[in-house]
């Protein structure tokens, strides 16, 4: 089982823009494509603690420190999302404060 499905690092590179694809117009991603990705793995990440913590209560899974190891996981990539989510929001709300 693969915990690591949301890395950090990687999720703030691929929202960064790609200056050699995108200033030619033929871009390989999309925003939306990039969001999407994100939270798919994060949902995934968050399916397979709650996978392995069900391993942990029947008695499937032996290793303790797996669990926890998954559980840590999916909050940390859970809490990543929730602080993109809101400096997103604040930013829109800045843009929209601004007058023309």
């Amino acid at each position: 089982m693969n915990i690591s499905g949301l890395n950090p690092s990687t999720l703030v590179s691929q929202l960064q823009p790609d200056t050699t694809t995108t200033a030619t117009g033929g871009g390989s991603a999309s925003f939306g494509s990039v969001v999407r990705d994100a939270v798919d793995s994060l949902d995934k990440t968050q399916k397979a603690s709650e996978q392995e913590m069900a391993r942990a209560v029947t008695g499937e899974s032996p290793d303790l420190h797996r669990t926890i190891i998954a559980l840590q996981t999916a909050d940390l990539g859970f809490q990543f999302a929730l602080q993109v989510r809101n400096k997103v929001i604040n930013a829109y709300e800045e843009i929209m404060r601004m007058q023309v």
